[in-house]
């Protein structure tokens, strides 16, 4: 692609977008050909940076600016860019793109000097001599680190430093951000492959930053710099829809029309505009909605004073026209986590057609467009600020942000670095959780329990052992969703939480770089001792959960051996001389509702009234035995009763010891036990125990349950569902 036709603006831009074109980049050639202007005057080539700058600023100090240029035009005379420009037109035009956005007046000077201590013999103490130490922190962060000294990884270490730089300061990200768009509007005169180089970068890792800091001037535009690079046949093709389109009737130009009526008669002042699509827009909804209509390629803006007018004229669309309830957003009451806020809607007019509304004030529309450059100076202090003196209360530094800084610090390696870091821009959406002591946490979208505890908790997550979402037991690999509410729960006991830590099971579930490092760290640290194996060949057991399984197969042998023929206490049975059974299917216990059944060998089985094999029973032709618990009156009421259990609980070590010893403190005796293998940090365990009492059976379940670990308790042929879920 041509230097011309990437300086072209693209078909359908929407007003007031900052852009160089060809003439402006003359006129600065020449203006900085012709020199320097006399000292207090403004150069020619900075004037119209300067009246922009105005525009929204107009009590700036233009004086820093003349100097800025002053040593950037004469830093870099004799150098030019490959288009054949002097170089000086580059730091001009990026100059212009914020100062466009409304930068102050601090951005626009870094921004000046941005390349000088990178490309220039000017360095970095002359630069904070002559402007500060803020344009000094500015211009370091976005200067680049020489392949001489770090080779490959130049660019990965590049990036590390510039993030690093953003999070004392979002304006280091801003310049950055410009710097690259006026590249890609150039980026023409490179070869093709270097061409696809950088738009990939672009793609991968500078409109995701864009996406986040919102500024959607600059990352909508590099959208369609990099998609007429990487995807020239799906550009051109969305290119003649455009101006096909062009060519009709426009749909929003009448809907606009409605639209203002409405508002007009309801006595709000608005501005309604056109606002056309993008063309990546464009063609995303072509792949979302296949054909598309002229309505399809844009939306209405209405811009208002107060957000208590955004929420009247959305009241009035809904009455006079016919909402698409599923269409409706409220980004003003829940703002998006890149400071946008607006409220959407969508409406069918007289002739049906559908229509998109953004509805926001005009200051939500300049952050919207400008993101956290439509902030100015964020480290301003200001009237009424609560931080401290001499620190800075910082407003632009998200969630997402901390994190990235988080995990870079922990990835020493470039190469992890840059794919760890493509992989968290990847993810575009962000969600907020609400944590159980009241407070939220910002994750991506799709990020699971296991993100949130090393979100919340960095390397003490190890020793998460679980977690609650919306008041329900969930494993750590559930995916939370915007507004679910999080309980973490971490191993308390201290030999528990030292010894506890992550399976390789959960890099499966983690989603952020965060997680997946953290864990693999871990992992790498403890690597698994090999199974040691018997005689046999078998791998043993846990050498805990063996010695605990042999002691319960002991008692399981004796409890059977001694109670063998013994009829079961506690039951009366209208059936003299039977023997009595209590069914091992369900092990009923007072006070259970029971029937029984005679069986071969003169005996009755007695089964809990909802066991499945009570109707197994009556479908074989079986008959019903009155059966009924013994009480005091029957001379009757002793003896014990078997009862199988089943508990729930959070794989840790110890388990199975805690729990037979609060088993036998309750004078319960274990006759069978089994383990299953751990699932996903969680494990099942069936207990079959002879109880001297079934009075006392509420009572061994609750000192089941508090265990730790455990979260929950059932008898037999109770729905596990719940427990599982």
């Amino acid at each position: 692609m041509s230097a011309e036709a990437t300086d072209q603006a693209p078909f359908g831009r929407r007003r007031g977008l900052p852009r160089i074109d060809l003439r402006n980049l003359r006129r600065f050639s020449r203006a900085a050909l012709l020199g320097t202007a006399s000292r207090g005057r403004l150069p020619d080539a900075i004037e119209h940076v300067a009246k922009v700058h105005r525009a929204h600023h107009p009590g700036a100090d233009l004086d820093v600016l003349r100097k800025a240029y002053v040593l950037a035009e004469s830093s870099h005379r004799g150098q030019m860019r490959k288009s054949g420009e002097p170089y000086i037109t580059h730091p001009l035009a990026v100059t212009l793109i914020l100062a466009e956005l409304g930068a102050e007046t601090t951005t626009l000077t870094a921004s000046l000097l941005h390349d000088t201590v990178e490309d220039t013999d000017v360095t970095l103490d002359q630069v904070g001599e002559q402007f500060g130490e803020e344009v000094r922190y500015l211009v370091d962060g976005v200067t680049k680190l020489e392949k001489v000294d770090y080779g490959a990884a130049a660019e990965p270490e590049t990036f590390r430093k510039m993030l690093v730089a953003t999070g004392n300061d979002v304006r280091v990200m801003s310049i950055k951000l410009a710097d690259r768009l006026h590249n890609m509007r150039t980026l023409g005169v490179m070869r093709p492959e270097k061409q696809a180089r950088i738009a990939k970068v672009t793609r991968d890792v500078l409109i995701p930053l864009a996406e986040r800091l919102g500024v959607q001037a600059l990352k909508t535009e590099l959208e369609d710099l990099v998609f007429a690079i990487l995807h020239p046949e799906e550009y051109a093709r969305t290119r003649e829809l455009l101006q096909s389109h062009a060519e009709r009737p426009d749909p929003l130009a009448r809907a606009a029309e409605d639209v203002r009526g409405v508002l007009h008669e309801a006595g709000i002042t608005a501005e309604v505009l056109v606002r056309p699509r993008h063309f990546v827009s464009v063609h995303r909804v072509g792949l979302k909605r296949g054909e598309l209509t002229g309505a399809d390629l844009g939306r209405l803006l209405v811009l208002v004073t107060d957000d208590a007018d955004c929420y009247a004229v959305l009241g009035e669309l809904h009455t006079c026209f016919t909402p698409v309830i599923s269409e409706f957003k409220d980004f003003i009451a829940v703002p998006k986590f890149n400071l946008y806020q607006s409220l959407h809607t969508a409406v069918a007019g007289r002739d049906g057609e559908v229509t998109e509304v953004l509805i926001r004030t005009h200051q939500m529309h300049r952050v919207a467009e400008a993101g956290v450059i439509a902030l100015g100076n964020p480290y301003a202090p200001t009237e009424g600020s609560d931080a401290p003196e001499g620190e800075r209360a910082d407003p632009t530094r998200p969630g997402w942000l901390s994190r990235l800084l988080d995990w870079q610090s922990a990835t020493p390696d470039p190469d992890l670095f840059w794919t760890s870091l493509r992989d968290d821009l990847a993810q575009d959406r962000e969600i907020t959780v609400f944590r159980s002591d009241g407070g939220t946490l910002g994750l991506p979208a799709g990020a699971s329990c296991v993100d949130a505890a090393y979100a919340l908790y960095g390397e003490d997550a190890h020793s998460c052992i679980g977690a609650r979402v919306n008041g329900r037991i969930a494993t750590l690999s559930t995916v939370l969703r915007d507004g679910d509410t999080l309980q973490l729960l971490m191993a308390s006991d201290g030999r528990d939480a030292a010894s506890h830590g992550p399976s390789p099971e959960w890099l499966d579930h983690a989603r952020t770089p965060a997680a997946r490092i953290a864990i693999n760290r871990w992992l790498a640290a403890h690597p698994a001792p090999p199974a040691p194996q018997h005689e046999s060949g078998a791998a043993a057991q846990d050498p805990e959960a063996e010695s605990a399984a042999r002691a319960v197969a002991t008692r399981g042998k004796q409890g059977d051996a001694d109670g063998a023929g013994r009829p079961e206490a506690g039951v009366v049975v209208d059936l003299p001389g039977a023997t009595v059974r209590l069914a091992r299917c369900c092990t009923p216990v007072p006070p259970d509702a029971v029937t029984g059944f005679a069986v071969r060998g003169g005996a009755v089985t007695v089964h809990r009234e909802r066991c499945p094999g009570v109707g197994r029973m009556i479908a074989a032709g079986r008959t019903a035995v009155g059966v009924r618990w013994a009480d005091e009156d029957d001379g009757d009421g002793g003896g014990d009763y078997r009862v199988t259990l089943f508990a729930e609980a959070f794989s840790r070590p110890h388990l199975l010891a805690d729990l037979t010893e609060a088993i036998a403190a309750e004078g319960a005796e274990v006759v069978a036990a089994a383990v299953e293998p751990p699932r996903e940090q969680r494990v099942r365990h069936t207990y079959t125990l002879q109880l001297p009492d079934a009075g006392r059976l509420p009572t061994l379940m609750r000192a089941m349950r508090n265990v730790p670990g455990v979260y929950d308790v059932t008898r037999e042929g109770r729905s596990m569902v719940a427990a599982r879920s």
